[in-house]
This record gives structure tokens, C-alpha cells and sequence, in this order.
């Protein structure tokens, strides 16, 4: 991935954070002579290994866990917030029109050599984590228990589990920080006016920057 310096972002605990608000990563290795994508929602341990690893599972019909190479590094890419940039939203734009669209994005690209795990007690309490983890939020949260035994033992049958030890962490903040301060406020004053999510996110983030320079 090309990362300009000003667009890099190496804090771990910052890229870690991304990893766990948006954890469908897109996993992406080689196998049978060819790149495989495979859309998959990790849990992250982040005190093993150098740089963490992830947890995730695939169906088992899904041949991926039988052809990835076992050699060459994959890598699983975690969007976040991510939107077009209008031009018309510079001062600058309006003082001399050098000026074009752009779009701001956050981004960290995890690089590691998988591994399967086909024990059935890593599988339980894989998907016991995975469900605690997204149904936290739920007035009442469903749990793995709740469905009768012989059907969950059937439904671990039919997974199997994938490790990444992320060997090397590469993250792009691509959030305004070369416009100058009048530009990136009006990055600012332009997404705030949509009032949608992912605007506000990304306001956010180019905020934080204005604040880091004014300082």
C-alpha cells in the first residue's frame, strides 16, 4: 500500500482500535495459482505475538483453509471511515480553483502467514468470544447456550478456525493533513452538514488533526 508520510499512522493502540469498530476484514491470500478474498469478522488479541493476532473461522466448505500458502504472507484489510471530499469545500478552492476531489479514508492492512485450527474446543470458545463480543450491545443478548447442543455441535463441525499472528501492521490515516487550516476546517463544516455516520466519523478524524496542528 502506498503511504506518504503525512498519511501514516504507526500507533498501535490507534490501529488496534480501528481492527475492533469495523472487524469484517478482508482476507486476501494466495492458493491454486491465484489471490482468494475471503470476507471474514476477526477478534483481535493484541498482547500475542509481535503485533497481535487475529481469530476468525470459515465454513469448512470453503476450500481457502485447504489451499492458502503456506509460505507467503496474507493480509487482511480492515476498512474505516471512509468518504468523497468535495472540493468546493476549501477556501482556498474558492480563492484561486487549484483544487480537485479527493477521498479520505482510514485504513490498516494486517500482514501474516495463517494457520488452521481445527480443534473442537477453540472452535467453542472462539465463537462463545466472537458472539459475547457483538451481541454486548443487544438489550438481550443472545449466547451460544441458548441454542440446543446438538445443533451448535453441528454447527462447530461445519467451521473451521484461521489465526493470523500479525507479523507486520501498516496503517494510512488519509484524513486532510496536507491542506492547510482553513481547508481542513472546511473539511470539517462540509461533512458535519450531511449529518450522516459515516460523515461524522470522518469529520472526526480530520478534526483531530486541525487540533494537533493548532497546538
Amino acid at each position: 500500500m502506498y503511504v506518504p508520510t503525512y498519511h501514516e499512522e504507526t500507533d498501535p493502540s490507534v490501529l488496534h482500535a480501528l481492527i475492533r469498530a469495523h472487524p469484517l476484514g478482508t482476507w486476501v491470500t494466495q492458493g491454486d495459482g491465484e489471490l482468494i478474498a475471503n470476507h471474514i469478522p476477526f477478534l483481535l488479541d493484541p498482547i500475542r505475538g509481535k503485533h497481535g493476532t487475529l481469530m476468525g473461522h470459515v465454513a469448512r466448505a470453503n476450500n481457502v483453509w485447504q489451499s492458502f500458502s503456506t509460505s507467503v504472507s496474507s493480509v487482511v484489510v480492515f476498512q474505516g471511515a471512509e468518504t468523497y471530499i468535495s472540493p468546493s469545500w476549501y477556501p482556498s478552492k474558492h480563492a484561486h480553483g487549484k483544487a480537485v476531489p479527493t477521498w479520505n479514508y482510514a485504513v490498516v492492512h494486517a500482514h501474516g502467514l495463517p494457520r488452521v485450527i481445527a480443534d473442537r474446543d477453540w472452535l467453542l470458545a472462539h465463537i462463545n468470544q466472537l458472539t459475547n463480543t457483538h451481541e454486548a450491545g443487544q438489550a438481550v443478548p443472545w449466547k451460544v447456550s441458548d441454542a440446543p447442543l446438538e445443533y451448535t455441535e453441528r454447527m462447530l463441525q461445519a467451521i473451521v478456525g484461521i489465526e493470523i499472528p500479525i507479523e507486520r501492521l501498516v496503517g494510512k490515516w488519509k484524513v486532510s493533513q496536507n491542506r492547510p487550516e482553513p481547508d481542513k476546517l472546511g473539511v470539517v463544516a462540509g461533512l458535519l452538514a450531511r449529518k450522516d455516520p459515516a460523515s461524522r466519523e470522518m469529520a472526526s478524524l480530520v478534526n483531530q488533526h486541525v487540533s494537533l496542528s493548532q497546538g
